[in-house]
């Protein structure tokens, strides 16, 4: 069992600087590295190239290799990050100050969230009521828990009262048409002034 307190695992510390024989090491690494991945082509294509009965010069082929893990590393640097993955939460604190093009507007996602569903049910009166109007009672019953506490089936008087007539009417019974887009304007005016 450790005897360290709780003071000293959540309190910060400087991390110990690099020895001057690691920093030294790091910018020859990746030259050793890629010294190595060139003379293990090399050998495998020399190798290749005899057993076909090909001849070619040493320095090209190691000039080629070169070439070929030069412009591997200078694509893979110019990539774009990959896209986040669907459901990830995106990390929070100050921006980087560089615009991440990859990430969903979520303004443009929740108009998607409206717009495609009424246009899909443009003129249909079973469509709409299937839907969009299920959707709105929702807004309506989150409206009237943020701001009163209660939804439409805990205080059906309330609500009620709270929502006024044409709406309570509108959202529990339907229409035989859907609304027009005046409207359903009103509605949503009606909507935010709860």
């Amino acid at each position: 069992m450790s005897t360290s307190s709780i003071d000293e695992l959540l309190s910060f510390g400087e991390e110990p600087a690099e020895e001057p024989g690691e920093a030294r090491r790091g910018p020859l690494r990746p030259v050793l590295r890629t010294l190595a991945v060139t003379a293990a082509i090399v050998v495998v294509v020399v190798v290749a190239l005899r057993a076909v009965g090909l001849q070619v010069s040493l320095w090209i082929l190691v000039a080629g290799v070169l070439a070929v893990l030069a412009v591997r590393r200078v694509t893979a640097a110019l990539s774009p990050p990959p896209p986040p993955r669907a459901g990830a939460r995106a990390p929070a604190g100050e921006e980087p100050g560089t615009w991440n093009w990859a990430a969903r507007d979520a303004l443009r996602a929740a108009i998607n969230g409206w717009e495609r569903p009424l246009d899909w049910c443009g003129g249909n009166r079973d469509r709409f009521a299937e839907r969009i109007l299920p959707r709105l009672g929702e807004l309506a019953d989150e409206r009237l828990r943020q701001k009163h506490g209660i939804t439409r089936e805990s205080d059906p008087a309330r609500a009620r009262t709270l929502l006024g007539e044409p709406l309570w009417t509108f959202l529990s019974t339907p229409s035989r048409r859907p609304p027009s887009p005046r409207d359903l304007a009103a509605i949503v005016a009606e909507l935010e002034k709860l």
